[in-house]
C-alpha cells in the first residue's frame, strides 16, 4: 500500500497544504479547476444530454492523462477536490422534500431501502471476493447504490482509501451508470411497467442523478416525474449509510494508534438540515434555483479536481477485476430495484 502513495506523482502530500497555506500557491489550481468547471457547462450546453458533472470528470482526467496538469497547478486542485464537493452535497438537500419521499408510499419506500442495502453488502462481499479489498469494494458500493461520483467523494471522507481506489470507483460508477442510462429503455420495451413504474425502476437504479434524468426522460414525463422523487428518496439515504461506515471504522480503529473518523461528518449534518429547510417550504422559487445551479457548480469543480486524479494505466492495469465489480454492482441494484418495483405497483 505504501508504495502506491509514493508512486502516485507529484502530488503533494496532505501534510503539504496546511490550512494556512499562502493564497498564491492555490491560484494556478483554482484557476485551472474553474476553467475545466466552466468547459464542462459549456459542454452541456451543446450536448444537453451529457451533464455537467460527467463533463467535467471526463475534462479532468483528459487534463491529467495528456499532462496538462503542471506540477504548479497540483496544489490548489487538490485543495478543491474536496471542500465544493461536500458544498455541494449539503445544497443537494435543498431538493429534498419529507413530503415528497412520504407520498412514495411504505412498499416503494421499501423497494429503495432494500435495494440499497443489497446493493451495498452485495458489492462489498463481491469486491473482497474478487481481492479488490473492503475499501474500494465501499467506495463501487456507495456509488451505485446512492448517487454515483457524487456518493464515492463523499464516502472517501470517511473511508482510509488509497487515491486509486478512489479513481478507480468513480470511473466504475460512471461509466456503469452510463451503460444504464441507454439499457434501461431498451429494457422496458418489454411492457413489465407503464411509464410511472419504469420512472420508479430508474430512479431506484440507474446511478447519477443526471443520469436517471436521461433515462427517464426517454420514457416520458411521466416517468421522469416519479423517476426525480424516486432518485433524490435514495440520495436521503447517504447520510445514514456515511454514519454507519464512519461507526464500522471507528470499531476498526478502536485499538490503532492515530485519530479515530468522526461519527457524523459535518458536511453530512449540514446536508440533513438542508432536508430539514427545504421541507418546511418557505425558500421562494428564485433562492431554490439559485441553489440548485450553486449545487451543480460546485460538484462540477470537486468531480474535474478528483478527475484529475484518474491515471489511466493503474485502472488497466486492475481493470479486468474491478470492471466485474462495477459489473455485478449495477446487475444487483438494477435487478433487486426492477424486481421490487413490479412486486409493488
Amino acid at each position: 500500500m505504501p508504495e502506491n502513495r509514493q508512486t502516485a506523482g507529484p502530488v503533494a502530500p496532505e501534510p503539504e497544504l496546511p490550512r494556512f497555506q499562502p493564497l498564491r500557491t492555490l491560484l494556478p489550481g483554482v484557476a485551472l479547476t474553474a476553467l475545466g468547471t466552466g468547459a464542462a457547462f459549456g459542454a452541456h450546453l451543446v450536448l444537453p444530454a451529457v451533464s455537467a458533472l460527467m463533463a467535467a470528470l471526463v475534462l479532468g482526467a483528459v487534463v491529467a492523462n495528456t499532462g496538462l496538469l503542471r506540477p504548479s497547478a497540483q496544489p490548489g486542485v487538490r485543495a478543491t477536490s474536496k471542500t465544493p464537493l461536500r458544498a455541494g452535497i449539503v445544497l443537494l438537500g435543498l431538493q429534498l422534500a419529507v413530503a415528497d419521499v412520504l407520498a412514495l408510499g411504505l412498499p416503494v419506500l421499501g423497494v429503495i431501502v432494500v435495494t440499497v442495502f443489497c446493493t451495498f453488502f452485495g458489492t462489498v462481499v463481491l469486491a473482497r471476493w474478487l481481492g479488490l479489498g473492503t475499501e474500494r469494494g465501499v467506495l463501487v458500493a456507495a456509488g451505485t447504490a446512492i448517487c454515483g461520483a457524487s456518493a464515492v467523494a463523499a464516502m472517501r471522507g470517511v473511508v482510509d482509501s488509497e487515491e486509486e481506489d478512489v479513481m478507480t470507483a468513480v470511473a466504475l460508477v460512471t461509466l456503469f451508470g452510463t451503460v444504464t442510462v441507454f439499457a434501461l429503455p431498451v429494457l422496458h420495451g418489454g411492457g413489465a411497467m407503464d411509464d410511472a413504474g419504469f420512472g420508479m425502476w430508474a430512479g431506484a437504479s440507474v446511478h447519477e442523478v443526471g443520469q436517471v434524468v436521461a433515462a427517464a426522460g426517454a420514457v416520458g414525463s411521466t416517468a421522469l416525474a416519479s423517476a426525480v422523487v424516486v432518485k433524490l428518496t435514495r440520495v436521503l439515504l447517504l447520510a445514514p449509510m456515511i454514519v454507519g461506515v464512519g461507526l464500522w471504522r471507528r470499531t476498526r480503529t478502536r485499538t490503532t494508534a492515530g485519530p479515530r473518523p468522526p461519527i457524523v461528518p459535518l458536511f453530512v449534518v449540514g446536508f440533513l438540515g438542508a432536508v430539514a429547510l427545504g421541507s418546511l417550504d418557505v425558500l421562494p422559487a428564485p433562492v431554490l434555483d439559485a441553489a440548485a445551479l450553486a449545487q451543480t457548480i460546485l460538484l462540477s469543480a470537486g468531480l474535474f479536481a478528483l478527475g484529475t486524479a484518474v491515471r489511466i494505466v493503474p485502472l488497466v492495469r486492475t481493470g479486468g477485476r474491478s470492471i466485474v465489480l462495477g459489473a455485478g454492482a449495477t446487475l444487483i441494484v438494477t435487478t433487486v430495484a426492477g424486481v421490487g418495483i413490479v412486486l409493488v405497483t
